[in-house]
């Protein structure tokens, strides 16, 4: 059983309800009957019904069962409404124009429904960009009570690899986050360290990476992740967190025996943190496209409740993947 299959299975019975807002998308209908079908969770599907429906059937698609809302004829269009207009009233919004962002933006309405409890969770981002999808969730979920920093990570799995915990890894920030500063960096691997182990299940071993291993070379980008893991040693000394480390000596340990020698980390990284998001977001499509590896996310973690990207190359086995990872971390809100 692979990760994501184990993820499904933990998550089934908790039946958590995803909303799914790209609903123009083949792969996003795709990937609703994929679920419907599976039963590891229930999907919301959000726009005009013959729309969808019409797509669907034209594309042999079966979301028969699933339950399709329209904001324009949505019961509970008025609590949203208002309650959108209370979280934004002091920016200057009126009434007027939440309505209005409500009904023509259905990333908007969609992150209403998370927010006022009619559904777990929200992924979409097989057709809008990141900043789209992110900016409802950051006006709207907004970050979470144990966070100080809302960042993403993908969730590699790379096959036949003895890399990591067998093969999967967490790549962060490699989403979201252009250029963190040194706390920032700290945090973040705060946060991706504490999700590794709740979704993998195995200690998190964590490293700050760099072109630098150790001081081999000195630069203020250096500087920079050299401050970060003193912070995050200092905040967390419970986690297995070092750094800095140039990739091959994270994860390799023959290379680590050589350039780190006395670190518990080097060599045996599976918690991978990138010094920007340009390294971040390259590496992990290296590794998607080159080790055939399964790219889950962006994911995001730091929100009050689970709202997650995709990358708009995805596939409908990757949304699905999504919506599993989706799902599980509706743990917490429960």
């Amino acid at each position: 059983m692979d990760f994501i299959e184990k993820i499904k299975s933990q998550v089934k019975e908790k039946n958590r309800t995803i909303i799914l807002a790209e609903t123009e998308d083949i792969r996003t209908l795709k990937a609703a009957s994929i679920v419907k079908k599976e039963g590891f969770a229930t999907i919301i599907l959000v726009g005009e019904e013959n729309e969808i429906n019409d797509l669907a059937k034209d594309n042999r698609i079966d979301i028969s069962g699933i339950q399709i809302i329209n904001p324009n004829t949505y019961k509970n269009f008025e609590n949203l409404k208002n309650t959108f207009y209370e979280l934004r009233k002091a920016k200057g919004m009126t009434l007027g124009e939440a309505e209005k962002i409500l009904l023509e933006n259905k990333l908007y309405f969609s992150n209403m429904l998370v927010k006022c409890g009619y559904a777990d969770g929200l992924v979409a981002g097989a057709i809008h960009s990141s900043a789209d999808v992110l900016r409802p969730a950051l006006q709207i979920i907004k970050t979470s009570s144990d966070s100080e920093i809302v960042s993403s990570f993908f969730l590699m799995d790379v096959p036949n690899c003895s890399y990591g915990a067998n093969g999967v890894f967490v790549y962060s920030d490699s989403g979201m986050v252009q250029n963190p500063t040194s706390e920032e960096l700290a945090e973040i691997a705060r946060c991706s360290a504490r999700t590794f182990e709740k979704l993998v299940g195995e200690e998190p071993k964590v490293a700050l990476l760099s072109h630098s291993t150790l001081g081999s070379a000195k630069h203020k980008d250096v500087d920079k992740v050299v401050k970060a893991v003193e912070i995050a040693k200092k905040e967390n000394p419970e986690l297995k967190l070092d750094g800095e480390f140039q990739f091959d000596a994270a994860i390799v340990p023959s290379v680590a025996e050589k350039k780190a020698p006395n670190s518990k980390v080097a060599g045996q990284a599976n918690v991978l943190i990138f010094p920007d998001l340009d390294s971040g977001n390259i590496a992990y499509k290296i590794t998607e496209r080159l080790a055939h590896a399964k790219a889950y996310g962006p994911i995001t973690q730091g929100l009050a409740k689970p709202v997650n990207d995709l990358s708009r190359g995805c596939m409908e086995e990757d949304i699905v993947g999504v919506i599993a990872i989706t799902a599980f971390q509706c743990e917490d809100e429960k």
